[in-house]
């Protein structure tokens, strides 16, 4: 977790707030008047756009991990549960993000597509552990969980990488459980 102060904090959370109007193509111009600021006093804190969108990666998959400990610290959820809302952990307030845009990152921003890459491919220890625990208790089948963590991650970067999303008309939610969903109970009708 990266130690940001407040005013960091609250000019990531206006960030999301015009991403979510604007898509990528937001202006600094955009931010400060979401904000309510000059833009001289963002540049206090980020000097640039990257500076802001490679922070932005991190503020959000920091936001990701806190709501996986959560998870893993719930007494009342089954370890089934647990595995199940850890892969599709995502924040309530992440809910009207449009993540579909996302897939702008690759030719736009190629080194903040690497940055999500690298975040999506690390922190899955407690997960991998998770899984472990289940397999041991017998609700998770004997798989090789590998196959696991390449499948999602595998699921992510393409939505990621490609506008499939908008294509099908489904939101980033909608799309993360559908594939956590096919992952933990498959396909077959039970």
């Amino acid at each position: 977790m990266a130690d940001r102060t407040k005013q960091q904090e609250h000019i990531l959370e206006g960030t999301i707030r015009v991403f979510n109007k604007k898509g990528l193509k937001f202006t600094m111009d955009d931010l400060a008047h979401e904000l309510g600021m000059s833009k001289k006093t963002i540049y206090v804190s980020y000097k640039e756009k990257n500076e802001l969108f490679f922070d932005m990666v991190d503020y959000l998959f920091d936001n990701i991990a806190e709501k996986k400990e959560e998870v893993l610290n719930d007494s009342k959820l089954s370890t089934t549960e647990k595995v199940k809302k850890i892969l599709g952990v995502m924040p309530e307030s992440y809910s009207e993000i449009d993540f579909r845009q996302l897939y702008l990152l690759r030719d736009k921003y190629p080194d903040i597509y690497r940055k999500v890459e690298e975040r999506l491919e690390t922190g899955w220890e407690d997960t991998i552990s998770l899984i472990e625990k289940g397999i041991k208790e017998g609700v998770i089948r004997d798989i090789p969980i590998f196959l696991v963590k390449t499948m999602l991650e595998s699921s992510l970067e393409q939505f990621f990488s490609r506008d499939i999303l908008l294509k099908n008309k489904m939101s980033y939610n909608e799309a993360l459980a559908g594939v956590v969903d096919i992952i933990v109970d498959g396909i077959a009708v039970r």
